[in-house]
């Protein structure tokens, strides 16, 4: 069994089958470990269809897991870019066809809950969810808001729209499209040990409901960010996602389905590289010289970083961030907690080598196979070198067989 051994939180798309949703697995882990479910607001954004508008803000349904004691499971929530398999299973089964009655692939529960609210504003929406209840039902949703605006809310249709006295909007609801409720994204508290066994214990029931991974899946990796707060770690971490880009999504096969993905801008690489040695020796507990670093930080910040990147580092830009975490993308989806742990802790004996004052070079070759054991020397341990060289392996397996 492969041991990780520093706290990691991992993120976990999944898509319910028909006639489930991700209610129907946050019941099942509650049954096993004698807990409760609560609901929460999830916030996300979505492409605009508005033009001259980029994206909208929202907040749908999430639901929260916690055992017998009142610790934390998990959180179960949307996914907005699963997206090809809930449709194609829609048209497959004639939903929205006239004529059509609601069936298991499109039929949503009835209880009142599955809705979203959506604003141009995310400050908007965030007053929203900080003044309503997760529990208030869709045909009293936005009624607290409004009483903060002098105003009331107004039905047009399967839609409730909140405007201020000026007829400014604020915000409006809508209940969540056929098959919105099945994507479910697992959030786990950060897991300090056993995460196998943490992983295995959402896992196992989903696998017997008959949760599937869907084709834009992936697995994210959220590690503490506090010891790559250095010049020489973050640049450690640039290069190695700069550089090792390709030989890191052989290793770990990203799924070249997911979106949300994309290399790190290349003015970020050239920085790094620009302010090399400055400020890069380590203090004693690896601080470095925190003046280099703070000068690092607003320069960075000026590269376009954003969180939907391989590697989200945006954490690592202010020094007071609301989670305070590095966010590895890059890992496909996956059922089985094993299957997950081994390729996190390939991702665990990299980062660790980021820590390492030494700059992390560039692929000194642009084979595939080679790079991937060049990567696996960057690793520095036994065991992750051994699952670099089979990853390794099968990738020249792979190119001989298809050459």
């Amino acid at each position: 069994m492969t041991v990780l051994t520093t706290r990691i939180g991992f993120e976990i798309e999944l898509l319910a089958p028909p006639g489930a949703d991700r209610r129907t697995l946050a019941d099942a882990v509650a049954a096993e470990h004698g807990g409760r479910v609560g609901r929460v607001f999830h916030t996300d954004s979505e492409p605009s269809l508005v033009p001259g508008m980029g994206h909208f803000w929202h907040l749908t349904p999430g639901l929260t897991v916690h055992d017998g004691v009142g610790r934390a499971l998990a959180a179960l929530v949307d996914d907005i870019t699963i997206v090809a398999d809930v449709e194609r299973e829609l048209t497959d089964a004639g939903c929205g066809a006239p004529g059509h009655r609601p069936c298991a692939v499109c039929r949503q529960r009835t209880d009142g809950h599955w809705y979203r609210v959506l604003s141009d504003d995310i400050r908007l929406l965030r007053l929203v969810a900080e003044r309503t209840d997760p529990d208030v039902p869709f045909d009293r949703v936005l009624d607290d808001v409004a009483v903060l605006f002098g105003s009331t809310v107004e039905t047009i249709g399967a839609v409730r729209r909140l405007r201020d006295r000026s007829g400014a909007s604020i915000a409006m609801a809508s209940p969540l499209a056929p098959g919105r409720g099945r994507p479910c994204e697992i959030v786990t508290p950060p897991l300090r040990q056993d995460h196998e066994a943490a992983l295995e214990a959402l896992l196992r029931p989903a696998r017997a409901l008959g949760f599937r991974v869907p084709a834009e899946a992936a697995v994210h990796l959220h590690v503490d960010a506090a010891p790559f707060r250095s010049v020489s770690a973050f640049s450690n971490l640039v290069r190695l996602f700069g550089y090792w880009r390709e030989a890191l999504r052989t290793v770990l096969d990203t799924n070249p389905a997911c979106t949300r993905l994309r290399p790190l801008p290349p003015e970020l690489v050239a920085l790094v590289e620009d302010t090399a040695g400055m400020g890069a020796g380590a203090r004693p507990g690896g601080a470095g010289d925190p003046d280099a670093w703070h000068r690092l930080q607003a320069a960075a910040s000026g590269t376009g970083l954003t969180k939907y990147f391989d590697v989200n580092l945006t954490a690592l830009l202010t020094d007071d961030p609301v989670r305070d975490t590095v966010e590895v993308r890059i890992l496909p989806g996956a059922l089985h907690g094993a299957e997950i742990v081994r390729r996190a802790a390939v991702v665990e004996a990299l980062l660790a080598r980021c820590t390492d004052p030494t700059p992390i070079p560039a692929p000194t070759t642009s084979d595939p196979v080679e790079a991937v054991r060049e990567l696996s020397d960057l690793a520095g341990s036994a065991r992750e070198r051994s699952d670099l060289a089979g990853s390794a392996l099968g990738t020249e397996q792979r190119s001989h067989a298809t050459s």
